[in-house]
């Protein structure tokens, strides 16, 4: 009796993806320039021989980093989702890596379906320069930053804010509306992280924000002064943005995700500075909306 192969299913395979942005010109595929979404689409290509489609979680800035961005893609093949990491990290440059793959259903999707966005600024605040920290900082040696006031002035943060004093132009954004969910400032050592975590990030948004509180940290501006900026939209006083290098997105939180905790929580290594010159005692808890 003639048997009949019953056709393959369409799979959507949700990723997570590491990335050193150093050397790209951010996640989103661009004509001109290598981004990460191209290299792993052409990865996927390569592997099934024809043109597939990854869509991401968010798209990160030239020369940001990511620790645990999030995509899926749609593909018909007898490979298993869960093998999909490994076999995508044999055609991958070494500067992106797959942690992970996985099985969602077709109504899960990498962008749509996340509920946060959370990143993490790494400031190396030492006069001297340090090679192995150089990639994932902004070595800011101008002066000692206190985080306690970069916490202070973060806090006001917290809710649903029209933030746009921080929106860069040519932002396919109509609006700037943004809710901020959680903020912390904290130091290692030599370190100051700043972390934040919202809905949704505005186009350049977390690097001029730092760019600012940098300024308050130093005490060269007061916090009520960088509050009213925010809160008066004042944009044309917003002028220095931090470099991409220090930026990176930590991770994105989901309702339903088919990844344990270690795979995607907090998978961004921190160095560990012994104590020095600046004042590394004190360290701020996480404030909440």
């Amino acid at each position: 009796m003639l048997q009949i192969s019953q056709p393959i299913k369409t799979q959507r395979v949700a990723l997570v993806i590491q990335y050193q942005g150093t050397h790209f010109h951010g996640w989103q595929r661009q004509p001109k320039y290598c981004s990460v979404q191209e290299e792993i689409e052409k990865a996927i290509s390569t592997v099934v021989g024809h043109n597939v489609t990854l869509y991401g979680a968010g798209r990160t800035d030239s020369g940001v980093h990511a620790a645990a961005q999030v995509a899926h893609f749609n593909i018909v093949s007898k490979i298993p989702p869960s093998k999909w990491a490994s076999i995508l990290n044999s055609y991958l440059p070494q500067d992106i890596l797959i942690r992970a793959s996985a099985a969602v259903n077709d109504n899960w999707h990498a962008r749509f379906s996340a509920t946060y966005r959370r990143y993490r600024y790494t400031l190396y605040n030492e006069k001297l320069p340090n090679l192995f920290v150089k990639p994932f900082s902004w070595h800011y040696y101008h002066a000692s930053l206190d985080e306690s006031l970069i916490a202070a002035a973060l806090k006001p943060l917290l809710g649903k804010h029209h933030l746009a004093a921080f929106h860069r132009a040519n932002s396919e954004r109509q609006h700037s509306w943004v809710d901020v969910q959680a903020v912390e400032c904290y130091r290692d050592g030599a370190l100051v992280h700043i972390e934040i975590q919202a809905d949704g990030f505005l186009y350049g948004m977390v690097r001029l924000l730092v760019g600012m509180l940098v300024q308050v940290g130093s005490s060269e501006r007061s916090i009520l002064n960088f509050t009213n900026i925010w809160k008066q939209e004042r944009r044309d006083e917003v002028k220095y943005a931090a470099p991409p290098q220090g930026l990176c997105l930590l991770r994105v939180g989901y309702a339903e995700f088919p990844f344990p905790r270690e795979v995607w929580y907090d998978s961004m290594p921190k160095f560990n500075f012994p104590e020095n010159s600046v004042n590394s005692d004190r360290i701020l808890g996480e404030i909440t909306a």
